[in-house]
């Protein structure tokens, strides 16, 4: 007869050697299903990138536009990741792309691949395919992944929305756009796309891009801005409109520009400058300007203020409707805008991704939805 102690022992080891064997089914069992699930052994960046984008939110892209509608095999998602591919790998042509979505045909299930396209089905899709998918990609990615983006700094510090607006001439060959813009002294018109984009002062990245000719002025795109009296724009002289000024105004939608040298205005006001404020502001007033609108003529009121830039050795001269800030952060603003240009820069974007070679093999439709993935 065995004794108490004894008997312990082998309970003991009863539960013991069933844990073990418990746990090792367990653990086979694990492994066979992470060894059969390719899509979590794939650690690519490629693969880590296209991740972030849900199959629900490419769904409902596709069936808000309904661009997936009469085609059979190469459809919208993976033309998507074609596009990611080519900005992600840089490739110069479609054969490029083509050929180094190839080296992927091993890793479509995990990569969510239905279809590698080749040279002239991806040359189809980029003339063909609707570009308001790509749009509303973009749109919903910053809407979801802004919190990573922004830091909120300017809009903590002003309580509004700093919004940057900028533009950037592409020069293309002359087949896509003939003869735009001034003839050159050389003699030589080229054809160009102009870039026109919004960006958030917190967020570093455009929130909104149009294009249009490279002969188009640029005040033009005011009318695409959304107007909103949390927002403030800051975009450069070239986009003056005393009209659009004017729609600011009534919306309660600031906005911070330079002052055209040819400007006519009068003035109706002196601001005396305060000792708080930055020795740099020379001059701070009120002023008025004309806006014509057909045949009738009324009048503006605007901030005009002076402002010496030490490190530049420089005087500019900025106009505003923000008549409650001090006028050293209207200043302070129009800096911010030159601070932006170094953190992005669409033409360098462009460049940097190669999509100057690959206007070769497309179209300017392509071109669009290229660009909303650079």
């Amino acid at each position: 007869m065995k004794d108490k102690n004894s008997l312990l022992s082998d309970k003991k080891r009863s539960q013991i050697n069933g844990f073990l064997k418990k746990s090792y089914f367990s653990f086979a069992k694990l492994k066979r299903r992470w060894v059969k699930n390719k899509y979590f052994s794939t650690k690519s960046v490629f693969g880590q990138l296209i991740s972030l984008i849900d199959d629900s939110m490419i769904k409902g892209a596709v069936k808000k536009h309904n661009s997936d509608r009469y085609v059979k095999r190469f459809k919208n998602q993976d033309h998507l990741f074609s596009m990611i591919f080519c900005s992600l790998v840089k490739c110069n042509s479609l054969r490029e792309v083509a050929g180094g979505m190839l080296g992927l045909s091993g890793k479509k299930e995990a990569l969510r691949l239905n279809h590698i396209p080749k040279k002239s089905t991806l040359a189809d899709a980029n003339k063909k395919r609707k570009v308001e998918f790509f749009e509303e990609i973009y749109n919903e990615l910053l809407k979801k992944y802004s919190y990573v983006l922004s830091d909120s700094r300017v809009r903590d510090a002003l309580g509004k929305n700093v919004k940057i607006v900028d533009s950037t001439t592409i020069g293309l060959f002359k087949d896509i756009l003939k003869c735009v813009g001034r003839k050159p002294l050389n003699g030589k018109n080229k054809g160009g796309i102009k870039a026109h984009s919004v960006i958030n002062a917190d967020e570093k990245v455009p929130e909104l891009v149009w294009f249009s000719s490279a002969a188009t002025h640029d005040h033009q795109f005011l009318e695409k801005l959304k107007c909103d009296e949390n927002t403030v724009y800051v975009f450069d002289k070239g986009y003056n409109d005393y009209k659009a000024f004017k729609h600011f105004t009534e919306e309660k939608t600031g906005f911070v520009t330079r002052l055209k040298d040819n400007a006519k205005y009068e003035t109706t006001e002196k601001i005396a400058i305060s000792k708080e404020i930055h020795s740099g502001v020379l001059s701070d007033e009120i002023i008025e300007v004309d806006v014509k609108e057909g045949k009738l003529i009324s009048k503006l009121k605007l901030r005009k203020i002076r402002f010496y830039d030490r490190e530049n050795k420089r005087t500019f001269e900025f106009i505003s409707n923000l008549f409650d800030f001090r006028a050293d952060t209207i200043a302070a603003l129009y800096k911010i805008r030159w601070q932006i240009e170094l953190f992005f820069y669409v033409k360098n974007i462009i460049m940097q991704s190669g999509f100057k070679e690959v206007l070769k093999y497309q179209g300017v439709r392509s071109f669009t939805s290229q660009f909303h993935f650079a």
